[in-house]
């Protein structure tokens, strides 16, 4: 394609996207295609910004995730910290005493949109409800309570809504099958079992390495759109030394903000996608199209320490300060109300 083609396919794409009309499957692979320190990447994220500002009205949602336990995961993804057959790390379990505590921490600032309880793929779902129950009284009714866990029925969906969880974050992994030991089908069973329950499903395109195609991103990034996600998002691959996949390397976060703007167009005009996240939380994928960062702490997939708080896990402060940096002018609760996103307002509530 010459010049001059491709450059009038840019901006006819943009335009759409300005406009708040999707893009295709087609249009995300083209916009991909460029290199990530190229001008016409950098004319994707722009109109991916103002197009996402202008839908979510300038609003950022600030999320926590606290990681429950440790342990050999059978899952054995082969770019996680906890793959059965390459962890290093102990076995641990945070008690519902010390997850409450923890959810009170993050929820201090009574601006959290939601809480997150990560597992092991494999978890005693009684000992889960007990987790779900300590946190859902440590946090305020409109900090929302989401699961990010293995696969699971629709007993146990139904068991977890009563429990007061309103979501769950699930995904089939780009690779699913070959860099794990899951199944891709059981995976998407579970896409279908959230999505029947009434639960708010929360994707992610991840964990993006730079072996993978524009393809197979595009693939994975119009699974979560087409199944209606509460919630999409990019998150790249994390060089963990040691790993099986360590020697395939790490993409920049240039180039992880140019695939979440590409997610940000093609989830216009989807009124269920609420949000875009970007992971790990960033100053670039936030003015790329990104509106939501997550603080960690506990156990953490991209992290060798048992607990990533003051390692690769962003505090609540931390990701505070990102977001009003990155020029968002509120914060979004769980029940749709707003708190102002301020230079006072931040600087209140640093530790």
């Amino acid at each position: 394609m010459d010049t001059f083609r491709r450059n009038r396919r840019l901006i006819s794409i943009l335009e759409k996207g300005l406009a708040g009309e999707r893009i295709d499957r087609h249009e995300a692979l083209f916009l991909l295609g460029f290199h990530e320190a190229s001008l016409e990447a950098g004319l994707v994220r722009t109109v991916a910004q103002a197009a996402s500002r202008r839908r979510f009205h300038n609003e950022a949602l600030l999320m926590g995730q606290i990681g429950v336990s440790t342990a050999p995961c059978p899952g054995n993804c082969r770019f996680c910290a906890f793959g059965k057959h390459h962890t290093r790390l102990p076995e641990t379990r945070l008690t519902p005493e010390e997850v409450a505590a923890r959810a009170r921490s993050f929820a201090g600032g009574r601006d959290l949109y939601a809480l997150f309880l990560m597992t092991m793929h494999d978890f005693r779902f009684d000992d889960l409800l007990e987790t779900i129950a300590a946190a859902r009284r440590a946090v305020p009714a409109h900090t929302r309570i989401v699961v990010n866990i293995g696969d699971f029925d629709a007993s146990q969906a139904g068991e977890l809504k009563a429990a007061g969880v309103s979501g769950a974050y699930h995904v089939r992994r780009l690779r699913e099958g070959t860099d794990t030991d899951l199944d891709p089908e059981a995976r998407l069973s579970t896409f279908r079992v959230i999505r029947e329950a009434g639960l708010d499903f929360y994707c992610c395109c991840e964990p993006i390495g730079p072996e993978h195609t524009g393809e197979e991103l595009v693939e994975q990034m119009f699974l979560a759109v087409d199944f209606g996600c509460f919630q999409h998002a990019a998150m790249r691959r994390v060089y963990l030394p040691g790993s099986p996949l360590a020697d395939r390397g790490q993409i920049t976060e240039l180039r992880l903000a140019q695939i979440v703007a590409v997610i940000a167009l093609a989830a216009l005009g989807r009124t269920g996608t609420q949000s875009i996240a970007v992971h790990e939380p960033n100053l670039i994928g936030l003015v790329s199209g990104a509106n939501a960062v997550y603080a960690e702490t506990g156990a953490n997939p991209r992290d060798m320490a048992a607990d990533t708080s003051g390692h690769r896990g962003r505090d609540m402060a931390a990701c505070r300060t990102m977001l009003y940096e990155a020029g968002f002018t509120a914060l979004r609760r769980g029940d749709g109300t707003t708190a102002p996103l301020t230079l006072e307002s931040v600087t209140a509530a640093m530790p």
